[in-house]
C-alpha cells in the first residue's frame, strides 16, 4: 500500500466535522449496565450515560451494532478520550424538526403540561415551549386539566433556538382542521336539529360545546328541567353529549343550544297530576333566606316559603327545620303553570294546632300554662302544640287596672286561665285570669240596674264629686251637681267621709266598669212619688161622696 494507516485515519477524520457541538453518526460497539460505547470515527471511542437513551416512558431499545446521531463535545478531553453526548444531539434534532415546522406552517406533536404567568407549557421532545391561553383553544378557556398528559398538536408561531424561546399555537391547528368542516355545517345547521358535540369549556352561565368547527352556548337554563348551580352538575368538560339547536344567528355565527329539550317536559299537564292541597314527598336541593326548593319529580321543583314551614314561626330560619338533601312531605298549596311555579307547604302535612285547640277546648273551658313573655298589652301564655294565648291587660284583675295587676306574674311562671274565645284562621286564642272568679261588678247591677235606689257609705270626697261604695268591690260617683237640687259648689260641704247616703243608679258602664249616682234624682223621683200618691187619695175621697150620695137619694125615692 502506498499510503500507511495513520495517514488514511488523517484523511478520515477530515470528512467528520470536528467542530464542538457537531452532530455526527456513530456506531454503539458496546452497552453495559451504566454507559453505551460509541465509535463516531474518531481517534477515540466516546462513552455515554446509559440514561440518555432511554426514551419518555423509561425504555431503552438499542442493541451493538445500531447507529446513532451523538453532538461532539470534545475530540480530545485532555486525557486522550473523546467526549460524546447523546442528549445535546437529541435536543440538536427537535431544534431542526421545530425549524422545518415553523418554516414550513407545519403541525407538530407535543404534551401540555404546567399552568404559567399567561399561559402553559408544553414538552416538544424534551424541549419546553410556551403556549398563551388564548391560543389554546378558539376561545378562552379557564381549565385545561382534561387536556393535560394527551398528545396535541401544535404549530410553531415563534422560534428562537439562541433565545431557548419556543412559542406555539393550538388554536391554530383547530381553525384549519375545522376550516372545512365548519362551512359545511354552517351550511346544513338548523334550529330543531340534534347533534352531537364535545363539551369545551365551563362557566357559570352554561357550557360551550363543538359542535364540528362550530361552538353552541349551552345555557345552564337550557341544561335541566329542575334547578341547577353550575353547569357541572350536568356536563364534565370532555364530554359527548347530544344536543338541540334552539337558535341559530347564521350572520353572527351564533348558536344556542339545549339538552333538557331532547326529553319531555315534566310541566306539561302537571295541575292533573298535583292537584291542590295534594301531599306529595320530595327532596330538598337548595336553601333561601326566604325558605327551601324542594323536587317533587325529575325536572320539577317548588318552593316552600318560610312562612309555610312551620305554624307557630313565622320567621324561622329553613336550616332549622330541613337541610339540603332531606326527604320530605309537602302540600300542594299553588301552582302558577305559565310562570312554571309551585308553592308548597310543610306545615300543612301536621296537624294545625290553633285547629286542634279548638277542637280540644272551648269557651269558658279552664286552661294551665307557663308564662312565655309579658308584654304592654298582656301575657302570653305557652299552650301544647307549641302556641301561645293571650291574657290581655283587661282580662287579669276585675278591680285593678292592667298595668297594676300584671306586675303580680313573671316569665315562667304557671298560671290557670279561662278561655275567653278561639280563631283558629287568625290563630289567635284569647285568655282570662279575672273570668276565674264571680265579677262583683256585674252580680251587683244585675240586681241594681239604672233607676235602681241604693244605699251607700261614702269613701272619699272631693270637691267636684264623691265615691260611694255600694257593696263588697263595687263602687259609685256621686257628681257635687247630683248632690241636691240646690246647686252645690263643693261637695265637701254636704258629704264627709263614713256618711251613709241613699243614691239613684242613674248610669251604668259595663265596659268601663263605672256607676254614676244621683241624690238629686232621687229626691226628684220621691217628690214625684209623694205627688202620685198624694192626688191618688184625693180623687178616692172624691169617688166615695158621690156614690153615697147616690145611695141615700135611692132610698128616700123608694120610702115615698
Amino acid at each position: 500500500m502506498s499510503e500507511s494507516f495513520a495517514e488514511l485515519f488523517e484523511e478520515s477524520l477530515k470528512a467528520v466535522e470536528m467542530e464542538p457541538g457537531a452532530i455526527v453518526t456513530g456506531t454503539i460497539v458496546d452497552i453495559d449496565e451504566d454507559w453505551v460505547t460509541v465509535h463516531a470515527g474518531l481517534k477515540s471511542e466516546g462513552v455515554i450515560p446509559r440514561s440518555q437513551f432511554v426514551d419518555e416512558k423509561g425504555n431503552f431499545e438499542l442493541s451493538i451494532g445500531d447507529q446513532v446521531k451523538v453532538a461532539m463535545e470534545a475530540v480530545d478531553d485532555g486525557f486522550g478520550e473523546t467526549r460524546l453526548s447523546r442528549e445535546k444531539a437529541r435536543r440538536a434534532e427537535v431544534w431542526m424538526v421545530l425549524e422545518e415546522a415553523f418554516e414550513g406552517a407545519k403541525k407538530i406533536p407535543g404534551f401540555l403540561q404546567g399552568k404559567v404567568k399567561g399561559g402553559f407549557t408544553v414538552d416538544i421532545d424534551g424541549i419546553r415551549a410556551f403556549l398563551p391561553g388564548s391560543l389554546v383553544d378558539m376561545r378562552p378557556v379557564r381549565e385545561v386539566t382534561h387536556l393535560e398528559g394527551k398528545e396535541l398538536e401544535f404549530k410553531v408561531i415563534k422560534l428562537d433556538q439562541r433565545r431557548n424561546n419556543v412559542v406555539v399555537s393550538r388554536r391554530a391547528v383547530l381553525e384549519e382542521e375545522n376550516s372545512v368542516e365548519r362551512e359545511a355545517l354552517l351550511t346544513s345547521l338548523a334550529e330543531g336539529m340534534d347533534l352531537k358535540g364535545i363539551v369545551k369549556n365551563l362557566t357559570d352561565y352554561g357550557a360551550f360545546v363543538d359542535l364540528g368547527g362550530v361552538d353552541g352556548l349551552l345555557h345552564i337554563t337550557d341544561m335541566a328541567w329542575r334547578r341547577i348551580k353550575h353547569p357541572s352538575e350536568i356536563v364534565n368538560v370532555g364530554d359527548e353529549i347530544r344536543v338541540r339547536v334552539l337558535k341559530f344567528d347564521r350572520d353572527r355565527q351564533r348558536v344556542s343550544l339545549g339538552l333538557k329539550q331532547l326529553g319531555e317536559d315534566p310541566w306539561v299537564e302537571i295541575k292533573a297530576r298535583y292537584p291542590e292541597n295534594h301531599i306529595v314527598e320530595g327532596k330538598v336541593t337548595n336553601l333561601t333566606d326566604y325558605g327551601c326548593f324542594v323536587e317533587i319529580e325529575e325536572g320539577v321543583e317548588g318552593l316552600v316559603h318560610v312562612s309555610e314551614m312551620d305554624w307557630t314561626n313565622k320567621n324561622i330560619h329553613p336550616s332549622k327545620v330541613v337541610q339540603v338533601g332531606d326527604d320530605v312531605k309537602v302540600m300542594i298549596l299553588d301552582i302558577d303553570e305559565d310562570r312554571r311555579r309551585i308553592s308548597l307547604g310543610i306545615k300543612q302535612t301536621q296537624m294545625n294546632p290553633w285547629e286542634q285547640f279548638s277542637a280540644s277546648f272551648g269557651k269558658g273551658d279552664k286552661i294551665t300554662g307557663t308564662i312565655k313573655s309579658i308584654t304592654d298589652f298582656g301575657i302570653f301564655i305557652g299552650l301544647d302544640g307549641g302556641i301561645d294565648g293571650l291574657v290581655h291587660l283587661s282580662d287579669i284583675s276585675w278591680n285593678d287596672t292592667g298595668e297594676q295587676a300584671v306586675r303580680d306574674y313573671q316569665k315562667g311562671q304557671e298560671v290557670t286561665t279561662v278561655v275567653l274565645a278561639i280563631d283558629p284562621e287568625r290563630e289567635r286564642i284569647s285568655l282570662g285570669i279575672k273570668q276565674l272568679e264571680d265579677d262583683p261588678f256585674n252580680d251587683y247591677v244585675a240586681v241594681n240596674d239604672r233607676g235602681a235606689i241604693v244605699t251607700g257609705t261614702v269613701v272619699e270626697v272631693t270637691e267636684k264629686d264623691a265615691i260611694i261604695k255600694l257593696a263588697e268591690e263595687v263602687e259609685g260617683v256621686l257628681r257635687a251637681s247630683e248632690l241636691s237640687q240646690e246647686r252645690v259648689e263643693d261637695a265637701r260641704t254636704v258629704l264627709k267621709a263614713g256618711d251613709e247616703v241613699e243614691v239613684k243608679i242613674t248610669a251604668v258602664d259595663r265596659k268601663n266598669r263605672t256607676l254614676n249616682l244621683s241624690v238629686k234624682a232621687k229626691d226628684i223621683e220621691d217628690e214625684r212619688e209623694a205627688m202620685r200618691e198624694h192626688k191618688e187619695r184625693e180623687q178616692e175621697s172624691s169617688a166615695a161622696t158621690t156614690i153615697g150620695d147616690l145611695i141615700r137619694e135611692k132610698m128616700d125615692q123608694q120610702g115615698s
